[in-house]
């Protein structure tokens, strides 16, 4: 085992229940087991420890960031301004990466996402040019890639796209969580990449609802005879959270939708579109993406704030309508937790998951009668749910395990310590 080697991670954010902060928190907890001592660069983070760089405008919420982006991506023609505030801020982050670099003395870069996406062309860039001058052996971990989102097909930011999202280094091992990832920065890029899907530690024990979480119902205005439809994912368009509202309305079983999580970065018009479709509808849908996190806590106005895992053990069936998902966090929590889970089978859970033989109530386009008919019998029958829940954690735990994590990402970290 190394003893000594030290890893810096690099994030635009680190913090909340996004999917790249929980799936880095991951691999963290692998690289501490492994004997990797981790530090941190990013705009925003609750991790816990001290070894953090917080830089404001890696954030990709930062105003600079988000002014640049405004013109970036709206036509296919930027203003001279904007070209040269892209060179500033480059110059500024790549002066504190180096500032902390030369502090730490880090053995291996980590790129979480931020060679793949570009929500800070900025930041995307300095990097780059940070691995070029340092020679530091580096593992770009992309979760998604901008030719997937459609917020990104119009762009002025070609020539940073194709120099930074993701680089074509030597000094890079690239890492995707799907096959289809995989394939497309392949035939775009002419890259290789190593799959690691997204895992989660299926030998850590399930706790129980205890003394904090067992008012969680009361709290939130939940009563006890309604059915809770767990919906655990952030409140964007892609994720298509009005077929959970459809599918609530549809089984009339007393359905509550509980969403965790708050709004993603794409603005706040789709989640007053849910508010005005659930009424429509008749749907008691509670919108309680302050009420969770990670980790508990309380709110500024001390409030009971609850972890994921709160959310998850008080939930009767958990709703996964998404159209397109890198790989699928809240599919292995539900597994995790086991949950039974309704679900669209979108193209990466067709092809990479459900061939391991994972039972979910599965849809395509739209709620069908089948998919109805199923989760009424799934929330009558404990049984038929236990059985469903009981085989999918063993078929996760046999794929998707830390152990598939360390045997992945051993052979790369030895390989950049060779180099």
């Amino acid at each position: 085992m190394p003893s000594g080697y030290r890893v810096l991670i690099i994030s635009t954010r680190l913090a909340g229940t996004d999917g790249v902060s929980l799936e880095t928190a991951k691999w963290v907890k692998v690289l501490a087991s492994l004997g990797y001592e981790c530090f941190y660069f990013t705009g925003e983070s609750d991790f816990p420890g001290e070894q953090i760089y917080l830089l404001p405008e890696a954030h990709f919420e930062h105003p600079d960031i988000v002014n640049l982006n405004h013109d970036l991506f709206d036509d296919f023609q930027r203003l001279e301004i904007t070209s040269s505030e892209v060179t500033r801020l480059t110059a500024h982050i790549k002066s504190h990466l180096h500032k902390f670099i030369k502090e730490i003395s880090p053995d291996i870069l980590i790129a979480e996402n931020v060679l793949s996406i570009p929500m800070n062309i900025p930041l995307g860039l300095a990097l780059t040019e940070v691995i070029v001058e340092t020679n530091i052996p580096t593992i770009g971990h992309h979760h998604d890639f901008y030719w997937e989102r459609t917020r990104y097909v119009i762009s002025s930011a070609e020539d940073y796209l194709r120099a930074a999202f993701p680089p074509t280094l030597r000094q890079i091992r690239h890492v995707v969580i799907n096959s289809y990832a995989q394939n497309q920065m392949a035939m775009r890029t002419g890259l290789n990449s190593t799959l690691i899907p997204n895992v989660i530690d299926f030998e850590l024990p399930i706790s129980e609802i205890d003394e904090y979480s067992k008012d969680l119902k009361e709290d939130l205005g939940i009563s006890p005879h309604e059915k809770i439809l767990l919906q655990p994912t952030r409140i964007v368009p892609r994720k298509r959270i009005e077929l959970s509202i459809e599918l609530t309305r549809r089984i009339d079983r007393n359905g509550v939708v509980l969403i965790s999580h708050r709004s993603g970065d794409e603005g706040p018009g789709y989640e007053d579109y849910l508010r005005d479709f659930a009424q429509l509808l008749g749907v008691k849908v509670i919108f309680a993406g302050n009420r969770f996190d990670y980790y508990r806590g309380l709110t500024n106005d001390g409030k009971k704030i609850y972890s994921l895992q709160d959310a998850y053990l008080q939930s009767d069936l958990v709703t996964y309508p998404s159209r397109v998902e890198g790989f699928g966090n809240a599919f292995l929590e539900t597994v995790y937790y086991k949950r039974p889970i309704v679900m669209s089978k979108y193209e990466i859970f067709k092809t990479d998951i459900q061939p391991k033989g994972f039972q979910v109530i599965g849809f395509g386009d739209f709620i069908d009668n089948d998919c109805v008919s199923s989760t009424r019998e799934i929330l009558e029958d404990q049984n038929q749910a236990d059985i469903m829940a009981e085989t999918n954690f063993s078929i996760g735990k046999r794929y998707y395990s830390f152990d598939t994590l360390i045997r992945s990402l051993e052979p790369l970290l030895n390989e950049c310590l060779s180099n």
